[in-house]
C-alpha cells in the first residue's frame, strides 16, 4: 500500500482514483497497451497530418490527437515538432493505435503532481533520482571496500605500499616539502583525530550541562532539525512598493510587491501555485519549498495576502516567483478588502443598458438586464467560474453564444493565463428546455470536484431560455442547497415561483411587458451591456434567433451589419443542425466560426445539409399525417414513433414545429400533434396553455398519469400503455378550450 501524492489517502500505488486526472504521467514503457485510458501524459509533437497531430509518448509509442478533439482549429495550433505537450489517452485500440484527447493544461505547473509510469507501476520522479544516488553510493562503497582490501593485503605482505587511490600528486607534494609522504599523512590524520576528540568532549560537556545523556554528536543535529521545522517560510520585507497586477507585464525580471485575495490554490509536481486577485487583475504566484510539497500550508482560499517576488514570463504567461508571502490580518486586511470591494463595485455595474435597437420590451427590462450584467461582470472580477446553460436549439445557441462573446474578452483581460477562458467560462447545452435534476446533478458534481480538487470558487450559473418555470424547480433547488448563485434569462415563458429560487431573473412575462421578443434577442442586448466592445459583433444575432417573422427592427439591424435575409436563414439553419449533433458539447470554436468569423462557405455548406435532411423527413411525415376536425378545430396528428427517424436529424420538436408552420390553415384554428411512446408535442395557432391542456386531459384519462413536461417545448408526458387514451383526451381537451 502507498499514499496518494495529492490527498494522502491509502492506495495501491501513488494516486487515488479521484485525483488521477490531476496528475501528469511520464511514460517509460515500450508498448501502447501499457497506457491507461483517461490519464494525462507528457508527450512530444512528432508531426502534423490533415486530420490531426501525432504525439510521441515514448520511443516507439505514438498517438493521434484528432482535429475533432482540439479546442481550436488545427491550423491555429502553434506547436512545432519536438515541442513538449500534454494530452489525455482516450483509448488504446486492439491494433495498438492510441486515440488522444486535448488537455487545456499545457504546462507542468498546471497539474498537481507528476508520476513516472513504467513496468505497470508508478513512482515519483524524485524516487528515480534517489535510486540513482543510491546506486552511485553503492558503487563508491564497492570501490572503498576494494581499496581497503588492497591495503590490508599490502599490510599482510609487510610492505609500506600506499592504497591504490593515493595520488601521485600527493606523493609529489610530500617530497616537495622534503618529508616522507606517509609520515605527513599520518600527522594530518593525528591532528584530525585530536580535533574530533576535542569537539566530542565539548559536545559531551554541553549535553552533561543540560542534564541529558544524548550520544556524542547528535544534540546539534536534533537542535538544527527542530529549528528548521519551527522556522517560518519567507515573509515580505519592507523593501518594495506595491504595484497593481495589471502592470506586471511591464515589469518582467523586476522585484515587486502585490496585495490581494487568494482565489485558487493548486499543487503541482513542482511549486504551489496561488492565484491572487487585486483590484486590477489576477496573476499566478509560484512558491517552492520542495517538489510536490505544499508551500505556505496555512494560506487558504479567500485569504488576503501580501507577496514579494520577481515577475517572470513562462510560456508567454506572466507569473510571480515568490520571495516572501504573508497573510494579512486586522486593519491591513481590512484596507485591502475595502480597496477590492470598492473597485469591484465600480467595475461590475454597467453604466447603462446597451440595447441593440430601440426595443421597448428590452428597455422596460433595463433594471433587470443591468442586474444580470452586473452579476456576470462581478463573477469575472471575482475569478468565479461562469457556467451558461441553454437549450440545444438555434435560439438557445444564439443566446448562449452572445453571452460567451461578451464574457471571454473580459476574462482574458482579467487573467494572465492564456487558457483562463476555458477555466472560467463553460457553456453546456441542454437536450431540452427544462433544467432537470439530471442536468443539475451534473453541474453540482463538477462544481464540487473543482472546488475540492482545484480550490475553485462555486460558479455563477447563467440559465438562458431555461430554468424559468416550475418544471425546473428541482434542478434550481439543488443549486440553491449549495448556495450557488444563478441568473435566469427567458423571453418566452416564466413562472412567478422562479423569483424565489434564483438570484436574478430577466423575463418580460413576469415584468408584465408585452412584445415579440426571442431569448436570443434579449440575451444579445444583455451581452452588449456586459461588454460594449462587442456591440457591433452582436447586431445580426437577434434576427438569427427567430424562425420566422423577425421584427423589422432586428431584420434591419442585421442587414446594416451585412447579413441579408438569406444569410440570416443560412446561419439559423446551420446552427440548428450543429446544435443537434453532439448536443451536450458547446462546440465553442465551430459556433464562433459560424456566427462571427465565417466568410460564407461554412454556413452555406451546413445549411444545405440542414435543408436536405429536413425536407427528406418532412416528405415522409406528410405522407403519414392523420387529419380530423373536432368542433370546428382542425387537428393534424403524426405518429412520431412509426414515421420519423427518431435518432437522426431533425429532432422531433423541430419537425413538429416545421410541420405546423407548413400545414396550418390561414383561417380557423389549427392544431398539430406529434405523439410518441410516452410524450406528446403540441403546436397551436390558438393561445393555449399547455399546462391547462395537460390538466384537463388528466381528468379525461385518469389512468394515464398525464403531466406537463415542458411549457416552452409544448410537451406532455404520459404512461406509454395509455397512449391511445391520451391522444383522444388531449384532442378533447384542446377542442373544449379553443
Amino acid at each position: 500500500m502507498g499514499s496518494c501524492i495529492i490527498c494522502g489517502a491509502s492506495v495501491d500505488g501513488r494516486i487515488c482514483d479521484s485525483h488521477e486526472e490531476d496528475v501528469v504521467f511520464d511514460f517509460r514503457g515500450d508498448s501502447p497497451h501499457e497506457l491507461v485510458s483517461n490519464r494525462f501524459y507528457r508527450g512530444t509533437v512528432d508531426g502534423y497530418a490533415d486530420f490531426g497531430v501525432f504525439v510521441d509518448l515514448a520511443p516507439g509509442v505514438t498517438g493521434l490527437l484528432h482535429r475533432s478533439e482540439l479546442d481550436q482549429r488545427l491550423e491555429s495550433l502553434e506547436w512545432e515538432p519536438g515541442d513538449t505537450v500534454f494530452v489525455q489517452v482516450k483509448n488504446v485500440r486492439d491494433n495498438g493505435n492510441v486515440d488522444l484527447g486535448w488537455s487545456i493544461r499545457q504546462s507542468m505547473r498546471e497539474f498537481r503532481g507528476t508520476l513516472v509510469q513504467e513496468d505497470g507501476t508508478s513512482r515519483l520522479p524524485e524516487d528515480e533520482a534517489d535510486e540513482d544516488e543510491a546506486a552511485n553510493e553503492g558503487d563508491q562503497a564497492d570501490e572503498d571496500e576494494a581499496a581497503e582490501e588492497e591495503t590490508d593485503e599490502a599490510a599482510e605482505d609487510g610492505t609500506d605500499e600506499e592504497p591504490a587511490e593515493t595520488s601521485t600528486e600527493a606523493d609529489d607534494e610530500g617530497n616537495a616539502h622534503g618529508g616522507d609522504g606517509a609520515a605527513a599523512a599520518s600527522a594530518d590524520a593525528g591532528a584530525a583525530e585530536s580535533a574530533a576528540a576535542d569537539e566530542g568532549a565539548e559536545t559531551e560537556a554541553t549535553a552533561d550541562a543540560a542534564g541529558t545523556t544524548a550520544p556524542v554528536g547528535e544534540t546539534e543535529t536534533e537542535e538544527a532539525a527542530a529549528d528548521e521545522a519551527d522556522a517560518d517560510e519567507p515573509t515580505p520585507t519592507a523593501e518594495y512598493d506595491r504595484v497593481p497586477i495589471e502592470t506586471l507585464g511591464e515589469l518582467v525580471s523586476e522585484p515587486v510587491r502585490i496585495e490581494g485575495e487568494v482565489v485558487s490554490v493548486r499543487q503541482t509536481g513542482g511549486p504551489t501555485v496561488f492565484e491572487v486577485r487585486d483590484e486590477t487583475g489576477v496573476v499566478d504566484v509560484a512558491a517552492f519549498v520542495e517538489a510536490g510539497v505544499r508551500a505556505y500550508p496555512g494560506v487558504e482560499l479567500g485569504d488576503v495576502v501580501r507577496i514579494d517576488g520577481e515577475v517572470e514570463r513562462r510560456r508567454e504567461e506572466i507569473q510571480i516567483e515568490t520571495e516572501g508571502l504573508a497573510v494579512l490580518e486586522g486593519s491591513e486586511a481590512e484596507t485591502v478588502e475595502r480597496r477590492l470591494a470598492e473597485a469591484l463595485s465600480e467595475r461590475a455595474r454597467p453604466d447603462e443598458l446597451d440595447a441593440l435597437v430601440g426595443d421597448e420590451t428590452v428597455t422596460a427590462l433595463a433594471d433587470d438586464v443591468l442586474d444580470a450584467a452586473e452579476a456576470i461582470r462581478r463573477a469575472v472580477l471575482e475569478s468565479r467560474p461562469i457556467v451558461v446553460r441553454h437549450p440545444a436549439t438555434a435560439d438557445g445557441y444564439v443566446a448562449g453564444a452572445a453571452i460567451e462573446r461578451a464574457t471571454l474578452p473580459l476574462i482574458r483581460d482579467e487573467h494572465a493565463k492564456r487558457d483562463a477562458v476555458y477555466h472560467y467560462f463553460t457553456r453546456r447545452p441542454l437536450e431540452g428546455s427544462v433544467y432537470e435534476m439530471d442536468d443539475a446533478t451534473t453541474d453540482v458534481t463538477r462544481m464540487l470536484q473543482d472546488r475540492d480538487r482545484h480550490d475553485e470558487k462555486l460558479p455563477l450559473f447563467v440559465l438562458v431560455g431555461t430554468g424559468s418555470t416550475v418544471e425546473s424547480a428541482d434542478g434550481i433547488g439543488l443549486l440553491d442547497v449549495y448556495d450557488a448563485a444563478s441568473v435566469v434569462i427567458d423571453a418566452a415563458v416564466a413562472d412567478s415561483e422562479t423569483r424565489e429560487s434564483v438570484d436574478t431573473l430577466v423575463s418580460p412575462e413576469l415584468a408584465d411587458v408585452d412584445g415579440d421578443l426571442s431569448t436570443g434577442a434579449l440575451a444579445a442586448s444583455l451581452a452588449a451591456t456586459v461588454n460594449g466592445d462587442v456591440h457591433d459583433d452582436l447586431r445580426h444575432l437577434p434576427a438569427v434567433s427567430y424562425w420566422e417573422d423577425a421584427p423589422a427592427a432586428y431584420a434591419d439591424l442585421a442587414a446594416d451589419a451585412g447579413y441579408d435575409a438569406d444569410r440570416v436563414a443560412e446561419l439559423r439553419e446551420a446552427i440548428a443542425l450543429e446544435a443537434y449533433y453532439q448536443s451536450y458539447e458547446d462546440k465553442r470554436e465551430l459556433v464562433e466560426d459560424l456566427l462571427f468569423d465565417d466568410a460564407g462557405d461554412l454556413a452555406a455548406h451546413v445549411s444545405e445539409q440542414f435543408r436536405e435532411k429536413l425536407e427528406t423527413e418532412l416528405a415522409t411525415a406528410r405522407e403519414n399525417l392523420h387529419t380530423e376536425n373536432v368542433d370546428g378545430v382542425r387537428f393534424t396528428v403524426l405518429d412520431t414513433d412509426a414515421y420519423t427517424h427518431r435518432y437522426d436529424f431533425p429532432p422531433t420538436a423541430l419537425l413538429i414545429e416545421t410541420l405546423h408552420r407548413r400545414t396550418r390553415e390561414a383561417d380557423g384554428e389549427s392544431i398539430t400533434l406529434g405523439i410518441g411512446t410516452d410524450e406528446l408535442y403540441l403546436r397551436s395557432t390558438a393561445d393555449l396553455s399547455v399546462r391547462e391542456v395537460a390538466a384537463d386531459a388528466a381528468e379525461i384519462a385518469p389512468e394515464a398519469d398525464v403531466t406537463t413536461a415542458s411549457v416552452r417545448d409544448g410537451t406532455i408526458e404520459f404512461l406509454s400503455g395509455e397512449r391511445d387514451a391520451v391522444e383522444d383526451a388531449v384532442i378533447a381537451a384542446v377542442a373544449a378550450l379553443v
